[in-house]
Formats: structure tokens, C-alpha cells, sequence
């Protein structure tokens, strides 16, 4: 497992690079931003006023963003779970059945290795990946906070990328087990985008409608907190996070342990309606 891990993170060694420079860039762009929004926040706060009820709906904090925590919720947390969301689910689909599409997963399992280890030293390695680029990004706020009044500390600012951590992790598990049960690694990937981005505008929505309330609790993002995790890690939410992660992950593992790895290409629909037709 631990070959595996190893060689998986040296496969994304440019995913890592690349991502931790954009995100933490533009990190580093916003919080030197930051004291000019303070100095015009009164101004802000009359232009905000004129914004549609519609857009303001998505962004619960945009009020104070002349604080530290609002400014960090409205200029990073409220849209990068969505950025940083596209390597988390276009690398999850591409770790197992990405390699079994090209037609070298065969070949890879052909060597003294079990499934378990392959399965998980990849997973784990995908969650080290995106570890790190959130380690770059927190320390692209991190550190420049002092000199420019950013008044939070290092551990409060820590605070929102592991609730942010925990999301991308539990829509990489979705995408995983969604290409092992689908007839493409394309298609698992269109539709864990498809949920996220559904997630995100409904959780907007169910600001103007109150009638979406009750639906958001069954939702993921409903337990993502943004940047108001810098006041107080939900912890109860965290974990809930975890578990599901944890249960979606499990029942991809046992899928790739049943499963028929084929020599290339994509599957076709397995439905008895599709075989009947071909008979």
C-alpha cells in the first residue's frame, strides 16, 4: 500500500503544484485587499444594499465582510469547495477506473499487490493531495494575517480548511464509488459535479424559500461552515462529515473487490431492459 501511496502522490505532483499555486495566489491577492475593504466597508455596505435578494442569498456573511470572518467567508470559503471540488472528483474517478479505461489496471494487479492495498493507498494518497493544497492555501492567509490587521489567529484560520478538507473528501468518496458503478469514469464525474453544484444552488435557494428548509439537512453542504468555522469548529458536523466519507468509501472498496477488471475502454449499461434488446 504504501508503493501505492507513494506513486499515486507522485502522479499528481503537478495537480498539487499547480493547484497550490493558483489557490494560494489568489489567497494571497485577497488579504492584502483586506484593509482597503475595511476603510470603505460603510460604502460596501450601501452598494451591497443594492444587490438582488437573489445573489445576496449565497452569501449568508456578505454584511461583514468588513470582518475578518466575513471576508473570509465571502472571498474564499463560499465558492472554493466548488474550485477545488473539480480536482477532488476529476481525480477520484481517474484513480482506479480511469487506470482500468486506459487498459493498465489489469496489468497493475497483475503484480504481487491485493486490491485492498491498491484501492486504499490511492485513496489515501488523494486525501494527502488535498491536504496539502489546503495546508498551501492556509498558510497563504496565515501568514501575511498580522501585517495587514487580519485579526485571527493561525488556529482560527486552520479551522475552516478542515471543514472544507471534509467536504472534498466526501464528494471525492461519491465520485469514487460512483465510477465503479457506472458504465464511465466521464460519467461519474458529470454527475458528483452535477451534485455539488445542485448542493450549492439549493442551499442559495433555501434562503429564499423556505420550503426547501427542510430538505438542506439531508444535504452535505448544509454541515459545511465556511469561514464561519473560524469562531467555533462544529464539531458534531465535522464528524457526521467524516462517518459519511468513511461509509461511502467502504462500500466502494467492496465493490472493487467484487468487481470484473475489464482489459479497456468503457463498460456498457448492465440493465436487464439492455439485454433483452440484444437478444
Amino acid at each position: 500500500m504504501w508503493a501505492e501511496f507513494k506513486h499515486t502522490l507522485r502522479r499528481m505532483r503537478w495537480q498539487i503544484v499547480g493547484w497550490s499555486f493558483g489557490t494560494a495566489l489568489y489567497g494571497l491577492l485577497m488579504i492584502n485587499i483586506y484593509p482597503s475593504m475595511v476603510d470603505v466597508s460603510d460604502i460596501i455596505d450601501e452598494y451591497i444594499s443594492m444587490f438582488p435578494e437573489a445573489m445576496l442569498a449565497f452569501f449568508e456573511n456578505i454584511y461583514a465582510i468588513g470582518t475578518p470572518m466575513g471576508f473570509l467567508d465571502v472571498y474564499f470559503f463560499s465558492y472554493m469547495h466548488m474550485i477545488i471540488g473539480i480536482l477532488a472528483i476529476s481525480a477520484a474517478v481517474g484513480l482506479l477506473v480511469g487506470d482500468e479505461e486506459k487498459g493498465v489496471l489489469d496489468l497493475v494487479l497483475a503484480q504481487p499487490l491485493s486490491r485492498t492495498s491498491l484501492f486504499f493507498g490511492r485513496f489515501f494518497a488523494l486525501a494527502v493531495a488535498l491536504a496539502i493544497i489546503l495546508l498551501v492555501d492556509w498558510l497563504s492567509w496565515a501568514v501575511p494575517a498580522g501585517s495587514v490587521g487580519f485579526e485571527l489567529s493561525w488556529l482560527q484560520l486552520l479551522l475552516p480548511f478542515i471543514s472544507l478538507l471534509a467536504v472534498l473528501l466526501l464528494f471525492a468518496a461519491i465520485a469514487l464509488l460512483l465510477s465503479l458503478m457506472l458504465p464511465a469514469a466521464r460519467l461519474a464525474g458529470m454527475l458528483t459535479g452535477a451534485l455539488l453544484v445542485g448542493n450549492f444552488l439549493l442551499q442559495g435557494l433555501s434562503n429564499l424559500n423556505e420550503n426547501l428548509q427542510p430538505l438542506m439537512k439531508y444535504l452535505p453542504l448544509n454541515y459545511y461552515q465556511g469561514g464561519t468555522a473560524v469562531e467555533k469548529l462544529n464539531s458534531g458536523w465535522l464528524f457526521g462529515l467524516l462517518l459519511t466519507t468513511l461509509i461511502i468509501t467502504a462500500a466502494a472498496w467492496v465493490l472493487f473487490l467484487r468487481r470484473d477488471i475489464r482489459v479497456g475502454g468503457e463498460r456498457s449499461w448492465q440493465l436487464p431492459l439492455f439485454k433483452l434488446r440484444s437478444h
